[in-house]
């Protein structure tokens, strides 16, 4: 298992999703990623994922999701495929993207998901 940053990234599971996704997005946008050991993009996607965490320093947070072993949660966002990257600000989903994407993408996203935070609640996505 890889070591996580235990700031900015960190394994969820069905226990403590509401704990660790709905109620921290409240004070910090989450990034959850919901992906698979056996999924190439999955492989791609996560170490982009990781390093953009570190390079935000805690300005979102990136939270872990092992489909295989919680597939209520990616039942409870209704994934599709694999890697799935939903958004949470202030404890709603806000936007979302599957499959691998490059850093640019993720940058741009990010930076949207933080600024819809800093504007405060909003309806979901």
């Amino acid at each position: 298992m890889k070591t996580h940053h235990p700031d900015y990234i960190y394994n969820v599971e069905e226990i403590d999703f509401d704990k660790l996704v709905v109620e921290r997005s409240h004070q910090t946008p989450i990034l959850m990623d919901i992906s698979a050991e056996w999924c190439g993009p999955c492989k791609v996607l996560g170490p982009l994922l990781h390093r953009v965490a570190e390079a935000y320093e805690g300005k979102f947070l990136l939270a872990l999701v092992d489909a295989d072993e919680n597939m209520k949660i990616a039942g409870r966002h209704k994934v599709r495929g694999f890697p799935t990257v939903v958004a949470y600000s202030h404890g709603v989903e806000v936007d979302r993207f599957h499959s691998a994407q490059t850093e640019g993408f993720l940058r741009r996203f990010i930076d949207s998901v933080i600024e819809r935070h800093a504007a405060g609640p909003q309806q979901s996505a």
